[in-house]
């Protein structure tokens, strides 16, 4: 288990998250049942903010990727702490907004925002729009002629990193649907047909390289051929570029395969990444730009817990034991997805030494609905209490309700106290957009 001072076991050998013991909130709020540590989502904001206020002056801001977890409950988190959000849909902009958070401080990515959407945006005041195509630049800026404003917007670039992992979340490589590469030149194509457009105020440029990466030197290198790229840009264009938004990526714990990140060590990253950018707008004679980054699943990924209850256990001699819970891919499709590894612990046993190795299964009617294999676990039986740990990121965000599930109760834990950020589901609320046509009444 990843150690920190907020998840622990207790003196009855129960894990304890935020001060709650987790088999306590199984039993108070049922399962499946995600958890959220509230200090430890604070204590991350702070980390990437204070970085940039300390190495560098505070010209930048931290943008909580909406993406990983979007709930109006975390944008208050973000807001009170001082930090801007990104969206990457009217859905999540609305989420943001509907608790009055600043527009000012929100990004708004896509790379097929539709019309309807960046009409909202451009409504609602959002600070700066993200441009990933020609057709997005030219919506735009009829959305910003009708209305007689003029959108700050980033433009997003491919640097070309190949940062090393998952197929799946490498978004730089010259094969992606995002951004225009600066290897081909379609980056300075891009960067010229949104200058001339009248309603639209060209700040800078985006790049985000893929998730999970634990590689410093992925981050370093490209910040170093964004700093390249904006020289070559100002040259050959006389465009001197403002903002310089990194992206996002930091890794996180999962299993011991994972690193162990400290607080500092995630500070680290981006002194590196702020240093570079320092270094090459020494190098090439340009003003420091503004930088912004876009931390998401280190937010948000290890403050989350999922919380069920065994079921049925089936075993097969000599092959394997199949431990069932009473939730799945519908709560965490992840390995289902790109089979995504977790720590997954006994919550009311957690002193108790492994002696057997477990696939947990789901409960759909679906062969690939697991959530790990070969976990180490001790004796479990039916009504124990399961954590998978580390699940904040992209498990809500994910979920469904695949077979009619219901997508579980989100809580917030912090000093002992537990409250509801997401409500539990209902029946009725599975049936309540279905229609049936008169002619079948």
């Amino acid at each position: 288990m990843n150690e920190r001072e907020t998840l622990t076991v207790n003196s009855r050998g129960h894990l304890e998250i935020g001060g709650c013991d987790a088999v306590g909130l199984a039993e108070k709020f049922g399962t499946p049942l995600y958890v959220f540590d509230e200090a430890y989502i604070r204590q991350m904001m702070r980390t990437y903010k204070q970085t940039i206020d300390k190495e560098y002056g505070g010209k930048g801001i931290v943008l909580y990727a909406s993406k990983a977890f979007s709930c109006k409950a975390i944008y208050r988190i973000a807001d009170s702490e001082g930090i801007g959000v990104d969206v990457v849909s009217g859905g999540e902009l609305y989420t943001a907004l509907s608790v009055g958070f600043p527009a000012e401080r929100i990004f708004m990515h896509g790379n097929n925002k539709t019309f309807e959407e960046l009409n909202y945006a451009v409504e609602s005041g959002v600070g700066t729009i993200v441009v990933d195509s020609y057709r997005e630049a030219d919506l735009l800026d009829g959305i910003c002629m009708q209305k007689g404003v003029r959108q700050n917007v980033l433009i997003r670039i491919n640097p070309g990193v190949e940062a090393h992992t998952h197929a799946y979340v490498q978004t730089a490589t010259p094969d992606s649907k995002f951004g225009f590469s600066i290897a081909d030149g379609t980056a300075q194509k891009i960067t010229s047909y949104v200058l001339d457009k009248k309603h639209l105020n060209l700040k800078g440029f985006h790049c985000h390289i893929g998730s999970q990466i634990f590689e410093k030197q992925s981050f370093v290198i490209a910040a170093e051929k964004m700093m390249a790229f904006i020289a070559s840009v100002k040259k050959s264009l006389s465009f001197t570029a403002e903002v310089l938004n990194i992206g996002g990526g930091f890794g996180i714990y999962y299993t011991d395969e994972d690193p162990k990140l400290k607080q500092e060590d995630y500070s680290a990253y981006l002194k590196a990444l702020l240093d570079t950018v320092s270094a090459k707008a020494e190098e090439y004679s340009l003003p420091r730009p503004f930088v912004a980054i876009e931390p998401g699943r280190s937010i948000i990924g290890e403050a989350g817990v999922t919380l069920y209850t065994v079921g049925a256990i089936k075993q097969i001699p000599a092959l394997k034991t199949y431990v069932a819970i009473d939730g799945g891919m519908f709560d965490n499709p992840r390995y289902a997805l790109y089979q995504s590894k977790y720590t997954v612990v006994a919550a009311d046993n957690m002193n108790a030494p492994c002696t057997q190795k477990v696939t947990i299964a789901g409960k759909c009617c679906e062969s690939g609905d697991i959530i790990a294999v070969d976990v180490a676990l001790p004796e479990v039986k039916s009504g124990d209490i399961l954590a998978v740990l580390s699940t904040g990121a992209y498990n809500y965000s994910m979920a469904s309700n695949y077979n009619r599930n219901f997508i579980p109760q989100s809580i917030l834990v912090k000093d002992g106290k537990a409250r509801t950020i997401i409500n539990k589901q209902t029946y009725e609320d599975l049936v309540r957009n279905d229609v049936v046509p008169q002619d079948l009444t």
